[in-house]
């Protein structure tokens, strides 16, 4: 039986039933006619000649590798040559590790970071009170140690804080200046200090002096109604002898005449400086949150008896008035207000520090010879630059905006006066601004100036602003850090003495600073009031070195006089000494500009108010 199909190839289909059994079928498939006609060939033919252990003897030569058939020889030599470039491998990294390395040695520091190290050391020398071990003044000890005690009207501890130059009192309005500048510097270069291992002895200095701030008020009160101003007597007048801080000439560790204190009850001035100090610090110690909100607590209540207790500290004929007088408090009310702000984050603050009458007052509008220069008396010109920092990365918008931009501008202004083409200040004719205006001891003025500029430079950097203007002229920022850099080179040496301004800095300083304890030998003798006068009188250099002291400097006419009773030529003083490490610290490094946030930790959100609406229309 057939039946035909469509063969897909194009012919029939046939497709056959076939009556065999599979058994048939089976044993049909089992011998393959067409095989056993084919001839073998010799390997075939050898193939079936083979037993059985021939023939596990012949796959042995290769190796399966599942995807892949290798020759076994092949084979075992790329293993062997693998496992011997791996020992190889090893043996030479060992060898590299065994053989010491020579690293690149780092670069040297700069010049300014050098003079920052020996700068900071100053303030060590300057501490009164019990010294902590790691000093670094060979020369130095406890003094004073019944500071305060020993004065019937006050009988408190008032043991600590910094002498404030050559002699032994304690003046707290330059010494506030001096903390809140540092603790500005630290607050805009705190990574620098850190890159140079000057970061904790830059914070122990601050706090050593906010310290001794709290312990002249009464800071765990609200209200209080008097400061401690001054610990010590300089009164010089003519014909006395009675023992004092000037009339004796001795070691700090010797004294033992009476230290008078001297506080006040109406001193805007002095408690709204110490405000700004505490609330500054109080930034710097962020990271302590029960430290940083005792000294807001501390700054809170000075700047409240400031405002409610008006008057000049250095009214009335006191010695601040022959050594520190304050010309005005207004600049501390604008300059105060500005850090209170910033460390509370209070807008109430802000909108004093920004009132125009208040900047009226403080003279931001009429000018004057000293306008521009920064100094422990003038605070305006720091609180123009900080406000100004204020509207560049926060924008406060209103109401605050019209008198930010107004000291905006006022700043740009200060800063083109600071410009060798304009004639606002002279020069010596060795390059050193006259900020001072030819009086005596101008350094420490010229290291504020440096600052601000080198400061203003980073602050239009970070605010991608490539310069600013003067007149129809726009000067890129570099100008200002030239001028800010060829000041502090001045005061290191380059200038026409070739001498350096800071001591223990470069190979030619001064020898005879005027300095107490400084210029007496720690030799175990107790020398009196009048026993030191010797060590004053005497032409000799020092015997002890005041490392990074900034002496007052040269005259106008690029003149020194390393003259030990000159105080005018030879004094070092902590406002120019922190004005110098302000400058310094700016200066320093590359690649690290300010920090932009940690000066605003706690300020809130700021979203400005709506500005009132248009008066309403009439035709």
């Amino acid at each position: 039986m057939s039946m035909y199909g469509r063969d897909p190839w194009g012919g029939p289909l046939e497709i056959c039933h076939d009556s065999a059994t599979d058994d048939d079928r089976s044993r049909n498939l089992d011998l393959d006619r067409g095989a056993l006609s084919r001839t073998l060939d010799e390997t075939q033919q050898s193939w079936l000649l083979a037993g059985p252990g021939d023939q596990g003897r012949k796959k042995k030569k290769y190796v399966d590798l599942g995807c892949l058939v290798v020759s076994r020889k092949l084979f075992m030599w790329t293993v062997g040559v693998v496992l011997a470039a791996a020992v190889f491998a090893g043996l030479v990294a060992g060898i590299a590790k065994a053989i010491p390395k020579h690293h690149r040695p780092p670069p040297p520091p700069d010049d300014f970071t050098v003079a920052l190290s020996k700068a900071l050391m100053f303030f060590n020398a300057q501490k009164s009170g019990k010294l902590p071990k790691h000093i670094n003044v060979p020369w130095r000890g406890n003094s004073c140690m019944k500071d305060g005690l020993s004065d019937p009207a006050v009988r408190r501890s008032l043991v600590g804080g910094y002498y404030d130059a050559g002699d032994a009192v304690k003046f707290n309005f330059p010494a506030a200046f001096s903390m809140t500048l540092l603790s500005w510097s630290v607050i805009e270069y705190s990574a620098k200090y850190e890159a140079v291992g000057e970061l904790g002895h830059i914070r122990d200095t601050i706090k050593w002096g906010a310290d001794y701030f709290l312990k002249t008020f009464n800071s765990t009160a609200d209200t209080i109604d008097r400061v401690v101003m001054q610990v010590g007597s300089g009164a010089t007048s003519p014909g006395s002898t009675q023992p004092n801080d000037h009339y004796c000439w001795m070691r700090p560790e010797d004294i033992d005449y009476p230290r008078p204190v001297v506080e006040c009850h109406a001193c805007s001035d002095l408690a709204a400086e110490m405000a700004a100090a505490l609330a500054a610090a109080s930034i710097v110690f962020k990271d302590n949150k029960a430290y940083s909100q005792k000294l807001v607590h501390g700054a809170t209540t000075l700047f409240k008896f400031a405002r409610q207790n008006r008057g000049r500290y250095s009214a009335g004929g006191s010695d601040a008035a022959k050594f520190y007088n304050s010309t005005s408090y207004w600049d501390e009310f604008v300059w105060g207000g500005a850090w209170m702000y910033l460390a509370t984050g209070n807008s109430s603050y802000l909108q004093l520090a920004t009132h125009p009458k208040l900047a009226k007052h403080a003279g931001a509008y009429w000018g004057g010879p000293d306008y521009g220069v920064f100094s422990w008396d003038n605070k305006l010109t720091g609180a123009q630059v900080l406000l100004s920092r204020l509207r560049l990365f926060l924008s406060p918008g209103y109401p605050y905006e019209e008198i930010l931009r107004t000291f905006h501008n006022q700043t740009s202004i200060i800063m083109c006066s600071y410009l060798p083409i304009f004639k606002s200040f002279n020069r010596t004719k060795g390059g050193l601004i006259q900020l001072n205006h030819g009086r005596p001891q101008p350094l420490q003025y010229v290291v504020t100036a440096a600052f601000l500029a080198s400061l203003y430079s980073d602050y239009l950097e970070a605010a991608d602003t490539p310069g600013w203007y003067c007149g129809p002229h726009f000067y890129p920022i570099e100008t200002l850090r030239s001028f800010a850099r060829t000041q502090i080179e001045y005061i290191l040496g380059k200038n026409p003495l070739k001498m350096s301004y800071v001591v223990g800095y470069g190979n030619r300083y001064p020898k005879r600073v005027h300095h107490r304890g400084a210029s007496i030998p720690k030799n175990g003798v107790h020398y009196g009031c009048k026993g030191g006068w010797k060590w004053r009188d005497t032409k000799k250099p020092n015997p002890n070195i005041i490392v990074g002291a900034m002496v007052a400097g040269p005259d106008h006419h690029d003149g020194f006089k390393d003259v030990r009773k000159n105080y005018n030529y030879t004094e070092a003083t902590l406002a120019g000494n922190a004005g110098l490490v302000a400058a310094l610290v700016a200066l320093s490094g590359e690649g690290h500009g300010v920090d932009k946030n940690t000066m605003f930790s706690a300020v809130p959100p700021m979203f400005p108010s709506p500005p009132p609406p248009p008066a309403p229309w009439k035709p």
